[in-house]
């Protein structure tokens, strides 16, 4: 068996993995962030102001995430709102990530728990 690419990375927790995913489109604010997540689960997976912020933090220490400096905000735009975008370490851990994801859905079509491809 050859070596897995994800080898050394982490596995992130759901809710970095959610907001990676969400980044991984391009920089947004904390409450962007936050709807996009609600909007790609289809209102099952939902962040509080408390874990979204929070894991924010975290994504930012780890060198994952960095706030954006050089964004253009609209004329609506609050000024107090701080954009981030995902780095290149943090697209490495999203990739790793979802790839290990991938394999845990190929093994469930394996053992029959999902039947259906359309409906995973």
């Amino acid at each position: 068996m050859s070596p897995k690419p994800d080898r050394g990375t982490k596995p992130l927790t759901s809710s970095n993995f959610y907001i990676l995913f969400a980044l991984a489109g391009g920089e947004q604010h904390g409450l962007g962030i936050a709807a996009e997540i609600a909007e790609r689960t289809d209102g099952d997976v939902e962040l509080g102001p408390g874990t979204l912020y929070t894991a924010i933090q975290k994504l930012e220490n780890a060198g994952l995430i960095e706030e954006s400096t050089g964004r253009r905000r609209g004329h609506k735009d609050d000024s107090r709102r701080r954009y981030y975008r995902i780095t290149s370490a943090g697209r490495h851990a999203l990739e790793a990530e979802t790839r290990r994801l991938a394999r845990i859905v190929d093994a469930a079509f394996e053992k029959r728990i999902l039947k259906d491809r359309r409906t995973a």
